[in-house]
């Protein structure tokens, strides 16, 4: 898959319900109408991030504070693969002892429902 469709997908915050449902459960724009802003609700708490996008770069960092003063978030970086398509890298936070073959699991099936959406949009 094309690796601007994935940038395209990935960019859009309102997107994350479909491939980061363990993530947010509805994302909305903000109030302050800063296009990078978003207001995102999971299991009732609501909390809001800043999707930092390169487009050039093929890159989308989702940041919000995680303490005051302290930043910390996911990025994607999407890679065109030599012979066609993409690779999509993602990096997230685990803390101290958490648990991480649950946390490479559920990254395996939020890339694979990313694709998925690529595929849907491309077909579309």
């Amino acid at each position: 898959m094309a690796s601007d469709v994935l940038v395209e997908i990935s960019k859009d915050a309102r997107n994350l319900p479909r491939w980061a449902p363990a993530f947010a459960d509805a994302v909305e724009a903000e109030a302050s109408g800063a296009p990078d802003r978003w207001q995102v609700e999971k299991d009732g708490k609501a909390f809001s991030i800043q999707a930092v996008v390169q487009e050039a770069a093929r890159t989308v960092d989702y940041l919000r504070e995680v303490r005051p003063g302290i930043t910390g978030g996911a990025y994607l970086r999407v890679l065109p693969r030599l012979g066609g398509g993409s690779v999509v890298v993602m990096t997230v936070p685990v803390p101290a002892g958490g648990m991480v073959e649950e946390t490479q699991a559920l990254l395996s099936k939020e890339l694979q429902a990313l694709t998925e959406i690529g595929k849907i949009k491309t077909a579309g």
